[in-house]
């Protein structure tokens, strides 16, 4: 019993001389693995929409509905508009990573990027039409911007994403931004004065269900600018696109607008910092074409969300979105399954890239190092056999007999697992039968040393 403890344990002590050079490189593998694992999502991320009552604080409650069905808190905080959304993004100390900001709103340089240094933003794309609306009062039909010079004018509040487009448009068809005509009124408020007669004319940028664009259409004697030169301003603002309000698409009874109604167009885009994690992107896209991806007034099924204003890079995550849909994992698994899945495939792909080369030559590893023990009274063997028959001298043939022992000696020693126990017994008849060549040289010699 005691010898086949003895023999067990050796045999396990031979298996971990041979396996802990490959423990020691699949741990490389492993740690070089982890270098390349993104960390897991965050449980809660911040969005920056706009007011409380506006359209981007409506979608960012649905976005976060569905994100909550996954396991994510999406916080969305009112703003004055895009403007603030992108200086939340770009502030050091704001925890926000996620805004909805309107296309043409320029993103304010930071004071801590050097000047050849992107702007550490992307976009997921574009999530649908804005209209451009200028209601107005008047007794003929307008076609121009520059036909409002002069009159009263609501430009939409400090910070919004309107007032910045309505002022580009007005200086370019010199109209003085710097007046006294232009007001800081947007929304319903500006919808309230303009119904009243104390305004001319109000910028509206909302889809055509938003409360306020849905009062002024119906307010009577408010009207809808027909924009001549829409197709002009979409090369000249490369944000801008042309749409058609179709004749009767608000009311079909009343037949309004009673015409085919052109008008520009900014996009809604869903702006993140660099920061965000690619899974909450990817979670992001999902949930934007859920509530996106409906037909409208401006838009058919699928048209968004898409990549149609590229004033900012679009995330990788989102090429790949666009160009084959979501994550093959999350298609069939649970958010989080499907994450602790990748991670996993991540860290064990190189792992077994590694293992199952090195488990293939593991067991010629394990032979070679036994059979080495046995090699090594070979090599004393050989080199005693050789000196035996070059050089014998019948004067130290117990000198000879005695190496052989301490060869033999060194054979029984030798901790050589069961299964390799014919080498032992070979060394062993090998060594007898030097051990019989070294007797028939004594002989030979005592033959000739009688007279």
């Amino acid at each position: 019993m005691g010898a086949k403890v003895r023999n067990s344990l050796l045999s396990l002590r031979d298996l971990l001389a041979t396996a802990w050079p490959i423990v020691l490189v699949v741990a490389l593998g492993f740690v070089v693995a982890i270098q390349f694992i993104q960390p897991a999502p965050p449980r809660h991320v911040v969005m920056s929409a706009g007011a409380d009552s506006g359209a981007y604080y409506a979608f960012g409650k649905k976005y976060a509905e569905i994100l909550a069905r996954n396991g994510i808190t999406l916080e969305v905080r009112t703003s004055n508009g895009s403007a603030e959304n992108l200086q939340r993004l770009l502030d050091k100390d704001s925890d926000v990573e996620i805004a909805l900001v309107q296309g043409g709103v320029e993103a304010p340089r930071p004071d801590y990027l050097e000047e050849d240094e992107a702007l550490p933003l992307s976009s997921l794309g574009s999530m649908y039409y804005e209209p451009v609306w200028v209601f107005y009062r008047s007794e003929r039909e307008l076609e121009r911007l520059h036909q409002l010079a002069g009159k009263r004018i609501a430009v939409g509040a400090e910070g919004s994403g309107i007032r910045g487009l309505a002022l580009q448009l007005l200086a370019a068809n010199e109209v003085p931004v710097d007046g006294k005509h232009l007001l800081s009124l947007g929304g319903l408020k500006a919808a309230e004065e303009l119904q009243q007669g104390r305004l001319d004319a109000a910028f509206v940028i909302a889809a055509p269900e938003a409360p306020v664009v849905q009062v002024l259409l119906r307010s009577p004697g408010i009207k809808v600018m027909n924009f001549a030169q829409a197709e002009a301003y979409t090369r000249r603002f490369p944000y801008l696109s042309k749409i058609v309000l179709p004749e009767g698409a608000v009311d079909l009874v009343r037949n309004f607008p009673p015409h085919d109604t052109t008008l520009l167009a900014a996009t809604a885009n869903l702006v993140v910092h660099d920061s965000l994690h690619p899974a909450i992107q990817s979670l992001l896209l999902q949930a934007a074409s859920e509530v996106h991806g409906k037909a409208g007034f401006f838009q058919r099924r699928g048209d968004f969300p898409a990549v149609r204003d590229q004033s900012l890079p679009v995330a990788d995550t989102a090429e790949r979105y666009y160009k084959s849909g979501p994550p093959l994992l999350q298609r069939y698994l649970p958010f989080w399954a499907a994450i602790l899945v990748d991670r996993l495939v991540v860290l064990l792909l190189p792992i077994f890239a590694l293992l199952l080369p090195l488990l293939k030559v593991a067991p010629s590893i394990y032979s070679w190092r036994i059979r080495s023990k046995i090699f090594r009274c070979y090599g004393d063997l050989k080199f005693l056999e050789n000196e035996l028959k070059e050089s014998y001298d019948p004067g130290r043939k117990l000198e000879y007999l005695d190496r052989l022992d301490r060869i033999e000696d060194e054979a029984y020693r030798r901790n050589i697992p069961l299964a390799y126990s014919d080498l032992l017994y070979t060394l062993r008849e090998h060594i007898e039968l030097v051990r019989h060549t070294l007797e028939r040289l004594a002989r030979h010699a005592n033959v000739e040393e009688t007279p």
